[in-house]
């Protein structure tokens, strides 16, 4: 199994020359399985540069998961060209809106409005699948089960977990370390310091022993107390999470779109510092546009 980062910021993309180095595109992340199985996370506008690479490999059937509705993991999707071309077929997988009640096909009927594309559905030539997921339910897609739980953001998100052959990448998406609105001695802080503790176990179970660790890394902590209930996480927060679950290789990602990658750098090194030394095994990686990993099987413990 092999993945590969097509768009690493946050928010809105950023391109130019302060980021030609990490790359301006949003999110998009490309899973290859053992037997060819393409799995894509999210939809940012790496999903058109990706599109391009796959018209080179017709015809297409992709399974897309889309971690939450944000445009900053959608807005690519009306440009994925593999849409457009007969005897392609997209699975369009995601949670349901808990507002709205939609599931996962209102992120292509809001985008498709005729006053914001000019392209309907209807014009897409590829068959179009649409899977709504049910929180904690994994799935089966090709040689590879897909699970999935709900992460910290103010609207569902879901972080997948992929497992191929023994293989492991787990995805964020978006999300913020839990912290408790309720100061101690408020009757409302213990049932709420147990409610996230609770969250926090059943995240830390989907991520447990994970190879690939992926995951939001938007602020420093010095930025963190001006951006919280914002829904992202800090380069502190994945590499203490990375630690705790037991992960393999950590790759940081949600870049800052204000970030320059000059800074971009110094954050992450800033924040390398803090945590030294890594525990033995524990890898840490600035995901960049065009990383591509392979993921190796863990040598078995006699």
């Amino acid at each position: 199994m092999k993945f590969r980062f097509w768009g690493v910021r946050g928010s809105i993309p950023s391109p130019g020359p302060r980021t030609v180095r990490y790359g301006g595109n949003t999110t998009c992340i490309e899973v290859c399985t053992d037997d060819g199985t393409l799995i894509i996370l999210d939809g940012g506008t790496g999903l058109f540069a990706l599109a391009q690479n796959l018209l080179t490999r017709l015809p297409v059937q992709a399974n897309i998961f889309i971690t939450h509705s944000h445009w900053d993991h959608i807005h690519g999707l009306p440009f994925f060209a593999p849409l457009f071309i007969r005897g392609n077929r997209v699975r369009l997988h995601g949670a349901v809106d808990p507002v709205t009640g939609n599931g996962i096909e209102h992120v292509m009927g809001v985008q498709l409005q005729n006053s914001y594309f000019p392209v309907s559905e209807t014009q897409m030539d590829a068959t179009i699948e649409y899977r709504t997921l049910t929180a904690g339910m994994p799935i089966g897609v090709g040689d590879a089960v897909v699970a999935n739980v709900v992460m910290n953001h103010p609207v569902t998100n879901l972080g997948y977990r992929i497992t191929c052959n023994g293989k492991s990448v787990f995805f964020t998406g978006d999300h913020e370390p839990f912290y408790n609105d309720y100061p101690e001695g408020d009757p409302r802080h213990a049932p709420h310091q147990a409610w996230m503790d609770q969250r926090q176990r059943q995240i830390d179970l989907a991520m447990e022993d994970v190879d690939a660790l992926i995951m939001d890394c938007s602020y420093t902590i010095h930025e963190y107390p001006a951006k919280r209930g914002w829904g992202h996480g800090t380069f502190d927060a994945a590499l203490a999470t990375a630690k705790r679950v037991g992960a393999r290789t950590l790759y940081c990602t949600h870049h800052e779109p204000t970030r320059g990658d000059d800074e971009l750098e110094a954050a992450f090194a800033d924040a390398l510092a803090r945590h030294a030394p890594l525990p033995q095994g524990l890898k840490v990686v600035l995901a960049y546009e065009g990383l591509e990993v392979e993921v190796c099987a863990r040598e078995a413990v006699v």
